[in-house]
Order: C-alpha cells, then structure tokens, then sequence
C-alpha cells in the first residue's frame, strides 16, 4: 500500500478520472450557464451574443424580484424551524417510551417522491372535498379558503408539505448528534443540580454546534432553489403569487425559450446561494470547537 501510495503516476490514475467526472457534471455546466446567461437564444436557433443585458434586465424585473422575495421566506422559515426538528429530537434521544417508532414514523415522508407528496397535499388542500376544509367546517368555519387559489395563503399553504417533506430528515441528524454525545457528560450535570433544560441548552446543543451548522446551510440552500413541489402543486400561481427562483428560470427557458434569459437567472441564483452559505458560516463562525471523547 505504501508503495503505490508514493507512486505519482498511480496516484494520477486514481484521482484524474474523478477530477474529470466532476469537472464534467459540476464545473462545465455552471461556466455553460454563466456563458448562455451572455446569449440571446430561443434553444434551437443560432445565440447570439448580448453580453450583460441578460443580467441588466433580471434586475429591472419586478416578478424575478417578488420569486426572490418567496424562495427567501422559504429560507428563513426553514432554517427558524430547525429549533423545532432539534426538540424533537432531543425529546426522542431522551428515554422515551416509543422513541424508536417515532423515528420511524418521522422518516415516511422522505420515503415518498415530491410528486406523490404534491398529489397527497393536492387532495388535503382541495377547496371542496379536501380533509381540511371539511375538518374547518366540521368546526363551524363557513369560509374555508382556498389554500392554492388565494395570494394571501398559498405560501403558508406551500410551506406545510415542505416542512412535513423534511422533518424526518433533519430529527435523524440532530437524533444521531444527541447520542452521540457521552452519557458521562449528562450525567455529572446532573449529579450537579442541572436540569433538564439547562442540560439541553447548555450542554447537549453547544456540542453540536458543528452538526447544527451544516444543518442550516443546507436548510437555507435547498430552500433556495427548490422547485418540483411547488411546481406540481401551483405552477407559480396564482398569478405568480407562489412563484420562486427555480420556477421563474423553468419558465422562462422551457416555457418562454429564452433560455439565455433563463440561463442567467440560474447564474443568479447560484451566486444566491454562494453568497448565503458563505454569510452562514461566517454568522457561525467560532474560534474554538468543543472537543468531546
């Protein structure tokens, strides 16, 4: 092993081929994106070269402006509700009748596709025979709304799958945190008078810090771009009330055929994305990490 591992050419032949695969299947699509995002171009006839009027229009546009506004809400409420995924996760991590069938039962909806959660939402939102409107009515509600059809709720209404699609998710990360910690730990805080409050926000959160971290980066990243949800259950609507970065840029290249147009809101939203996870982690930077064994 020692041998090979000193060989520069079996080193290169090892490692070139993976260099390869990910400049092909990351880099080369994120320079064509920038590239296209320079072109006038209907996707089948020949681009011509515009240079930055792609990105000088994306940001005179209004509705590009209002899908950001939405995918930052998402973000925002995304990374707020990682508090709760981590309570409940310290409640299953604690010694709980059950804990392991409600871990199972967390995990359900990551089993299912965006689409079929879309179409099982379709059914709990519909205005007329949906479950929630008969369960509001049930309860003397004579107004239901219209959870997909009206501006003032359809976020909110979008937001609830989403959340139910990753709780499982992000509870097994924080669960697996939480035990990892050392029993040791916990229990001289409590030979110490701590409570079980104080253990948690003292103790058991501050070491997993780290874990934490990457939670919020990739609560706040997916948010940003996500998409097929969405797409299926509104389209956008109503009247771009729902609309969000990725279905802007869907809509705009393969609806629209502008695909340089789309292209440079796709560069737009990866730079989006850049720039929050570098504000993440610098917002959460520490100089020490606590160490524990």
């Amino acid at each position: 092993m020692d041998k090979v591992m000193s060989d520069k050419r079996m080193i290169a032949l090892y490692v070139i081929p993976s260099l390869l695969l990910i400049l092909a299947i990351i880099y080369l699509p994120i320079v064509l994106t920038g590239y296209y995002g320079l072109m006038e171009w209907d996707g089948i006839s020949k681009m011509t070269f515009i240079g930055l009027d792609n990105y000088a229009t994306l940001l005179q546009d209004e509705k590009f402006w209002s899908s950001v506004n939405h995918s930052l809400l998402f973000a925002v409420l995304s990374a707020v509700f990682l508090i709760v995924y981590m309570a409940v996760a310290l409640v299953l991590a604690g010694r709980i009748r059950g804990a392991n069938l409600f871990r199972k039962i967390y995990l359900i909806p990551m089993l299912l596709s965006s689409v079929a959660i879309a179409q099982l939402w379709l059914k709990i939102y519909h205005p007329t025979t949906g479950i929630l409107n008969d369960l509001l009515a049930s309860l003397g509600f004579k107004n239901t709304p219209e959870w997909l059809a009206d501006p003032s709720v359809v976020l909110g209404a979008l937001f609830v799958p989403i959340l139910w699609q990753y709780a499982g998710f992000y509870i097994l990360i924080y669960y697996a945190a939480f035990k990892n910690i050392p029993g040791s730990l916990v229990e001289a805080a409590r030979i110490d008078g701590a409570s079980s409050l104080q253990i948690a926000l003292r103790i058991k959160v501050p070491l997993i810090a780290e874990v934490i971290k990457v939670t919020i980066v990739l609560a706040v990243v997916g948010s940003l771009k996500y998409f097929d949800l969405i797409y299926v259950m509104t389209d956008g609507g109503p009247n771009g009330a729902s609309e969000v970065m990725a279905s802007y840029m869907y809509h705009k290249a393969f609806r629209g055929f502008d695909f340089g147009y789309g292209s440079a809101i796709g560069f737009f939203l990866l730079l989006i994305c850049l720039v929050a996870t570098w504000g993440i982690r610098k917002l959460t930077a520490t100089k020490d990490s606590i160490q524990y064994s």
